[in-house]
């Protein structure tokens, strides 16, 4: 007996989003689909979204990608976090790790025994009582040890879309170069039937991916799905790029450091550092953002500054008909926290678990989007707790984000918080409980109460154990090599830049 028919999916662009998508259908479900990518190297991709979170190692995981080829490929170094630089206020700067706190038990969260210990003196700031904080902050990693770093990647984004084309096109994904000039849809149905190519080819499928960027071309042009648009909290809406020469040993975190009217990202990867400034155009003139950029970056500059535009907000659906949306196409939240692969990933994740066999069904559809739709929310609230929690008055911009009403749902955070110290993770978020917490104690929130259940603790014992934990987190990262050091004799690079 012959198997099912192979379901025909048509991605169309490429990039990240679009060979992120491509490799992990070919690879999971094998000749249960037949896999076509159509791209033109006439159209420029982003290719700027270059740090990751921990989350991408279990998608690489999960594909059976060998860390140390990424690695060498796409000329990556380790991320244990992000330093946020001038957030709270002008002059402070704290790190947000990927790591958790081992002292913790079903009632309460690290953070209240930390805030017990502070009420007797216990002066160590609450990173002091995390591996990858303490490593991070000293330069120093290895993917030994016990417990092992929670970490992710820099990596270099063309280099990666490259890498992932090789994997998917080695299990059976079929590349067509060429552009799209007309998208033909069923007369009937209003289904998307083929993709019409600039030299003709027709391209046919029965489900449609669209990583054709801003552009949205299948799901906004073609399908008239709106746009939601979060400018009103997160209204940074321009980004100059720029590519320089490395000067130092590459840094296991990225930078994120606030300005005037938004701030500014570096990423050091092995044969470059990734540098941008990210600006809202109605306090800061694109011109100016790009003459800041250029006087902050160090390193001689490997290409032009480029401007890239945008809106934060999502596709009002972002799974619509037979056309599904992934990457820039189906939203955008700025690259603040580094969640723009993240949610790539989780999206073909999803459609993967969720893959219509038997046809799309508008149940089946509802799903994906209210889980796609729920993740997208969680981050963009994190996103906006960073602009909110701020004591900056130097700007009309600070002191528009400090005074603008945000959603209900990141509210209630910030008030159970403030008032009690309870920070958590629901089911199916992103966010880890510590994260929250980084952000909220690092922009100068602190609780006015918290959980007392360390107070049943004796005094001595409390102080010993959280004495015991820092110095074996100081063990542990002294006797971890240099980053640098490590990802040369790990994952050098083995391509030319």
């Amino acid at each position: 007996m012959s198997g099912p028919k192979p379901t025909r999916v048509v991605i169309a662009g490429g990039g990240t989003a679009g060979w992120i998508a491509a490799c992990g259908l070919a690879r999971q479900l094998g000749k249960l689909v037949e896999v076509t990518l159509v791209e033109s190297d006439a159209i420029p991709t982003i290719g700027v979204g270059e740090a990751t979170i921990p989350t991408a190692r279990s998608f690489h995981e999960y594909l059976r990608i060998d860390e140390r080829a990424f690695m060498s490929s796409t000329g990556s170094t380790f991320k244990l976090g992000i330093r946020f630089d001038d957030w709270g206020a002008l002059g402070d700067s704290y790190m947000h790790s990927f790591g958790t706190f081992a002292m913790r038990n079903w009632v309460a969260e690290f953070q209240h025994f930390w805030l017990e210990g502070r009420e007797l003196g216990v002066d160590a700031p609450i990173g002091a009582y995390c591996l990858e904080h303490e490593a991070a902050l000293a330069h120093k990693f290895t993917t030994e040890g016990n417990p092992q770093p929670s970490y992710a990647y820099h990596l270099d984004a063309g280099r990666y879309a490259a890498f992932l084309r090789a994997v998917a096109e080695r299990d059976g994904a079929r590349r067509i170069e060429g552009r799209i000039e007309t998208v033909e849809q069923d007369p009937e149905t209003g289904d998307i039937a083929a993709l019409l190519l600039d030299h003709g080819q027709r391209v046919e499928g029965d489900l449609f991916i669209d990583c054709t960027g801003f552009r949205a071309l299948l799901i906004g042009e073609t399908l008239g799905i709106g746009y939601e648009d979060w400018s009103h909290w997160l209204p940074t809406d321009g980004a100059w790029a720029v590519q320089t020469e490395n000067t130092d040993a590459p840094a296991p975190y990225t930078v994120a450091a606030a300005h005037d009217a938004g701030w500014q990202w570096r990423i050091p990867l092995q044969h470059r550092t990734g540098n941008g400034l990210v600006f809202a155009s109605e306090y800061l003139e694109p011109d100016a953002a790009r003459e800041r950029l250029l006087g902050n970056v160090t390193g001689e500059l490997l290409n032009d500054p480029r401007l890239i535009r945008f809106k934060t907000g999502r596709r009002q659906t972002m799974w619509s008909r037979n056309c599904l949306a992934m990457g820039l196409s189906s939203g955008f939240v700025e690259p603040l926290e580094s969640t723009s692969i993240h949610l790539m990933m989780i999206g073909v994740t999803r459609l993967i678990q969720l893959f219509p066999f038997g046809g799309i069904t508008p149940a089946l559809r509802d799903r994906w989007n209210e889980l796609s739709l729920r993740e997208l929310e969680h981050v963009r609230d994190f996103i906006i707790l960073h602009y909110y929690l701020t004591q900056r008055d130097d700007s009309d911009f600070w002191r528009s984000r400090s005074a603008m009403e945000v959603p209900a749902s990141l509210e209630a955070r910030i008030e159970n918080f403030s008032e009690q110290g309870q920070a958590w993770q629901e089911s199916l978020e992103l966010f880890r409980t510590e994260s929250w917490i980084y952000v909220f104690l690092g922009q100068g929130l602190a609780p006015r109460q918290w959980h007392r259940l360390a107070s049943l603790m004796n005094s001595d014992r409390l102080k010993q154990a959280l004495a015991q934990q820092r110095d074996a987190i100081s063990a542990q990262v002294a006797a971890m090599p240099s980053h640098g050091d490590f990802v040369s004799s790990y994952a050098p690079d083995n391509r030319p830049a």
